[in-house]
Order: C-alpha cells, then sequence, then structure tokens
C-alpha cells in the first residue's frame, strides 16, 4: 500500500498522461460528437501518442476505452453513438497504464450552454473534490476526507452518492483502501506518506439512490436526476498532498505540499 521512491516515480508519469488525454480531448466535446467518437479518440491518442494502454478496456468485459457518462448517469457509462446535444453535461474517465502503473482522472463539461443548475452541480462537485484533497496529509484520517466532501455538498443541497467510492491505486487498477465520499472525521484508516488514491465525488442534484441499467456497467440516479464527478489520483507526502493527475490549465486551492511537476 505505501508505495517505494521508484513506484512513485512511475506514478508520476502514469497521472501526467491521464491528465494530458483529458486536456487532448475537452475541445472534441461538442454538440453533436458521439461519444463512440470520443471514445476512438482517447484510443488512439493513448495507444499511439502515448504508448499507453487505456485501462478500462476489457476490465472485467468493460467494452470501451474510456467511460463517458451523460447527464443523469452517475458513473461508468458506455460510450456509443448517441450525439450529444445542446445542454448536456458530460463526466469523461480515463485510466491509462504505463509501466505497469495507474493514472485515473476524470472531468466535467458542459456541452455548449447549460442551465444554471447543470454548471453549479458542475462546480460545487470539483469543489468537493478539492475539499475533500484538503484532508489529504500524514496523520489524517479516511473519515476527514469523506467528511469535508458530504458538508459541503450538503451546504449547497445536493446529495453524495454511497454506492460507489475512491480506491487505491498502483499497478492494480482498484486496491485498498476504498475512500469514501461521505462520512465522520477522525474515523477509518490513518493516512501515511507513499499511500496513492483517488479521490472522485459523485453529486447528485436530487436523490443519492443510483441504479445500475441491463448492460451491467452504466448506473444511473434513481430519480432521473442530473449528476456529476470529478476525479484526481492523489500521493500522500511527507508533508502534506500531491495530485498526480492535475491539468496544466487546473488552478486548485493551495494545498500543504506540491502539486504535481
Amino acid at each position: 500500500m505505501i508505495k517505494s521512491t521508484e513506484a512513485i516515480a512511475k506514478m508520476r508519469v502514469a497521472g501526467k498522461l491521464a491528465a494530458q488525454t483529458l486536456e487532448y480531448i475537452t475541445p472534441f466535446v461538442q454538440p453533436g460528437v458521439s461519444t463512440s467518437k470520443l471514445n476512438d479518440l482517447c484510443h488512439q491518442y493513448i495507444v499511439d501518442e502515448l504508448q499507453a494502454i487505456p485501462a478500462p478496456l476489457n476490465y472485467y468485459g468493460f467494452p470501451k476505452s474510456i467511460c463517458t457518462s451523460v447527464n443523469q448517469v452517475v458513473c461508468h457509462g458506455i460510450p456509443n453513438e448517441k450525439m450529444l446535444k445542446d445542454g448536456d453535461i458530460i463526466n469523461i474517465d480515463v485510466t491509462v497504464i504505463k509501466d505497469q502503473y495507474h493514472g485515473d482522472t476524470s472531468i466535467m463539461l458542459p456541452v455548449g450552454k447549460v442551465s444554471i443548475m447543470a454548471k453549479r452541480l458542475i462546480d460545487v462537485t470539483r469543489e468537493c473534490l478539492y475539499a475533500g484533497i484538503q484532508q489529504v496529509k500524514p496523520g489524517a484520517y479516511l473519515g476527514d476526507i469523506g467528511a469535508a466532501i458530504e458538508q459541503l455538498a450538503h451546504q449547497q443541497h445536493f446529495s453524495v452518492v454511497e454506492d460507489y467510492c475512491g480506491h487505491g491505486i498502483g499497478t492494480t487498477f482498484h486496491e485498498e483502501p476504498q475512500v469514501l465520499h461521505y462520512g465522520k472525521k477522525g474515523t477509518g484508516m490513518k493516512l501515511q506518506a507513499g499511500m496513492t488514491f483517488t479521490i472522485e465525488p459523485m453529486i447528485n442534484q436530487g436523490t443519492k439512490r443510483c441504479k445500475k441499467l441491463a448492460d451491467g456497467w452504466t448506473v444511473i440516479t434513481k430519480d432521473r436526476k442530473l449528476s456529476a464527478q470529478w476525479e484526481h489520483t492523489l500521493l500522500v507526502t511527507d508533508t502534506g498532498v500531491e495530485i498526480l493527475t492535475l491539468r496544466t490549465n487546473e488552478t486548485p486551492p493551495v494545498f500543504t505540499s506540491s502539486q504535481g511537476r
């Protein structure tokens, strides 16, 4: 669970490549493009440009190289031929494998002009991610992360999905610990320098309740209202936290450690 110096160096590379993939695909998110097209572009970029592997492809049978979750889809949406339309919101979730190590990150993007509510949900969910990251330092608890996210979401009258969570990551896509996006301060595992895991809050406009569709992957909100998610892969440092999947155009709040390289 605690990564070696060599492993951390490889995690930094994988995280940077995952961030670059999101930067690459963002301009293509426009009304009239299909999520299948976005998938194909990401696949080609990861394989040909980055000389890396798209981790979702064939992961327990998942048929595509990225996840695309639109509007009421909470997570694990399968790219398809349906076109994005003006007013949609979309989460693009990419995980790349480089030298056996994983980098996992996602963003929310508006498609064309979106409603005030949709924009607020996107923005608050990003702030929830940063609120969770703010808690990460040696000696803190996993429960501190969930408590901070839950408090902020509820203050803004949104709900927090409890059925899915963040996770440890390294040479394995999903490993211990599980990182809940709700909880109580001072509970759960104590964080130590060298841990790597994701924080990826899923915040809903309406109820927190979800259901999985017949395809075995796609998760939607029970009330069909909007859902948003942002995700970063993180390293617990000696003095705080490093965001391994930080994008070049991203300016998060100042945390207690470096923000990646």
